[in-house]
Formats: C-alpha cells, structure tokens, sequence
C-alpha cells in the first residue's frame, strides 16, 4: 500500500499525484475516524470494486477531522489548528486508521491535511480533479455522506453530476447499519459508579421518558455505527457496546515511560506507564479489562531481525498479553506523591519479565471492571488488584 501526504496551498488546492496513465481508481473519501464498522462496509466497497475492473482502490483521507477544523476555526476568530495540535477527541490517529486500510486490501491512502481554503471548493470542482488527476471511474460514499463547500454534494447532488457528465460513477453504500439512537450534544465523561459494564440508562424507557432524556441531556439523533456514538460509548465507560460498533477492540496506543514505581516496589504489580501523548480516545477513568501489544522501539522494525507490526498485532502474537488497565489519578497514591496528572498504566499478566521502557503499546479494551476508588491501605488495594486481574483473565479468555 502507497501513503500520500498531501497539503493544500493557500488558495485550497491540491498537487493530486498522477496514479496512472491508464489504469482508472475507485475512490472513497471522508475522515474515517473509528473505522467502525459502516466506515469498513464503504472500504471493502471499494477494493471490491477496484478488483472486479482492475482498477486502484484509493482512500482520500482528512486529516485532522474536518468537524474539528471548523469548531476550532468558529472559536479562534477563524484561525486553524497548528501542526501541534492534538485532538483528544479523535476515536484513532492517521496512523491507526490507515493500519485498517492496509489490513483491508487499500491500494492508495492519500492523506490531506483538511484546511478552510479546502472545505471551500465546490464539490464539482473537487470531484473533476479526482476524475482529471486521479483517473476515478467510481466513488464510494455512505448513504449519508456530504461534501464540498457548505457540504452541497450530498449523494443526490453527487449522482446527478455523474449523470449529467458521464465522466463517472457512484456506488452509494447502505451504512447505516441497525439504526439510530441520541446521545448528549456534550458529551461529558461520566465514570460508572459501581463494577461491571454499564448498561444503556435509556433501555426500557416508554417514549414520553426517552423524549424527557433527550430534553435534560439536549439529545441529537445519531446512527448506532457512528463516530459520535462511539465517542459517547467509550465516555460512559460502555466498552462492549462501543467494541460491537468498531467491529474490533478499541484501543490506544503510546511511548512507555517510567512512572512513580509504586506498581512493583510497593504491591509487586509493575505496570507499564503510557506517556501524555497518547493516540485514541481515551476511555473515562475507570478499570478494565483488556489486552497490550508490544509494539517495539521507534525504528526497531527496520532492524532486518525485528518482528513486523503485523506479527505483533496478530491474534496469538508472541507480544500480546492479556491486562488489567487503569486510567484516572491513583487516588491511593496522588495525596502522597501530589501527582494528580491523568495516566494510563496496564499491568501485563504474564510470567515474563517485561522490560518496556521506550517502547511503543498498544492497549486494547475488552470490558470495564469497576471505577477507580481510594483504597484504605496497600494490603486493601492489593486484594482489589488481584481481583482485576481474575476478572480480567475470565473476560479475555470468553473473548478471545
């Protein structure tokens, strides 16, 4: 698979890479953050289709989030983010997504940096380019897909200029997938306040209760395989139902580095610190059940010997573990060290010794066990922990 970055001028335009001088593309574009399972529909549309006509399948990728531009832009006086910018609200990183597309077969990714002068090209103008520079002979949108300047293509608009020029083609995918459901316009992480996975409080709710739900929290409808839906899920803590939508385990992914060595020296649990510069959403404070991956050392995998990320992702990888995984503030140890920072730490259950200090992981989740609490003592916390890990071992095991 062939990566692109491409960054539009000033003016919104874009240098589109010349694929072929005769070899056609089927394309689809969009954001794809989650790569949830109506993302995956439209990405198998496309190498589906490219192979029955011999064509590219390309993926035309934004990046960062156009949502997230223009919400920056309406709050900084029209300014845009910076190269530094780090969007905590992102389901997965450039990188993870465009993990899926490789795993899916994706011919070409071509990654644009998502800029106001882009947004504001027409979307003719747009998908003449793609037909002019690409060679596209189809696209590929969900049922509800919009773009353009003020978002005016929408599928309708889209299939009346393939029509109207006979230039190409649109395959509209049904995306939609089991239907729609309403979740907070702010979504406000809110941690579950006693063990399990929490259910969905507006299960069982008659119409009138689920019309008065959506009043006090400012409901909007969105589709059950959706970003937003996923987002809300995993601020609830609502692991499995977020899981069920990804069509895989959510997961993070982030630099080991060394924490306040309370986990080994003080209760013989060491666990794996993740850094601040984390990529994914990071689920509401919490303890869960999961998995790690070892990822290796930036620049390991061009060692000739080192493993390739696709053995160590794989489902019986040498490096993965299952893992208990707790996000918050350590409330048993912040009074005593004044550390109050939020961290993500995971406690690989193995018999090896592990020594990921540097390295990249990635940490997957199956399940929420319980909400953080501030433990008496160290014996009481030690009880709790061991707790965590048979009931991490019992969710993996039934999951994998």
């Amino acid at each position: 698979m062939n990566i692109t970055t491409l960054t539009p001028d000033a003016n919104g335009l874009v240098d589109w890479p010349t694929l072929s001088k005769t070899k056609k593309a089927v394309v689809t574009v969009g954001g794809f953050d989650g790569m949830h399972l109506g993302h995956r529909g439209v990405i198998e549309r496309v190498v589906q289709l490219a192979k029955a006509t011999k064509s590219f399948s390309v993926v035309i990728m934004f990046d960062p989030r156009p949502g997230v531009v223009h919400h920056y832009a309406a709050t900084h006086h029209n300014s845009e983010p910076g190269p530094d910018f780090r969007d905590t609200g992102a389901l997965t990183s450039a990188s993870q997504r465009i993990r899926v597309m490789r795993e899916l077969g994706i011919d070409q990714v071509l990654v644009v940096r998502y800029s106001l002068a882009f947004a504001a090209k027409s979307f003719r103008f747009f998908l003449g380019q793609l037909v002019g520079k690409l060679g596209m002979r189809t696209i590929v949108l969900g049922a509800d897909a919009a773009m353009g300047a003020n978002r005016t293509g929408d599928v309708k608009a889209i299939e009346n200029l393939a029509q109207a020029t006979g230039v190409f083609e649109l395959d509209v995918v049904g995306d939609r997938g089991p239907g729609y459901v309403r979740v907070p316009a702010d979504i406000v992480p809110q941690a579950p306040l006693g063990p399990g996975e929490p259910a969905d409080p507006t299960d069982g709710m008659t119409k009138a209760e689920l019309r008065a739900w959506s009043k006090d929290h400012q409901g909007r409808k969105v589709r059950v395989w959706s970003s937003s839906n996923v987002r809300y899920l995993l601020s609830q803590g609502r692991i499995k139902a977020a899981n069920q939508v990804l069509g895989s385990l959510h997961g993070i992914e982030g630099t080991v580095v060394h924490g306040e060595s309370s986990g080994v020296d003080r209760i013989g649990f060491p666990t794996a610190n993740l850094g601040q510069s984390v990529e994914g959403y990071i689920p509401v404070d919490g303890v869960y059940a999961g998995w790690v991956v070892d990822l290796g050392k930036p620049g390991q995998s061009d060692e000739l010997a080192a493993p390739s990320e696709e053995m160590r992702l794989s489902a019986h990888s040498a490096w993965r573990w299952p893992a208990a995984i707790s996000i918050g503030t350590k409330p048993t140890f912040s009074e005593a060290t004044g550390i109050n920072e939020r961290v993500v730490e995971a406690y690989a259950i193995t018999d090896k010794q592990l020594d990921l200090y540097g390295h990249m992981l990635r940490v997957e989740f199956a399940g929420f066990l319980r909400p953080q609490i501030k433990f008496d003592g160290i014996d009481e916390l030690k009880a709790a922990l061991a707790g965590d890990v048979e009931h991490t071992l019992a969710l993996t095991t039934q999951a994998s």
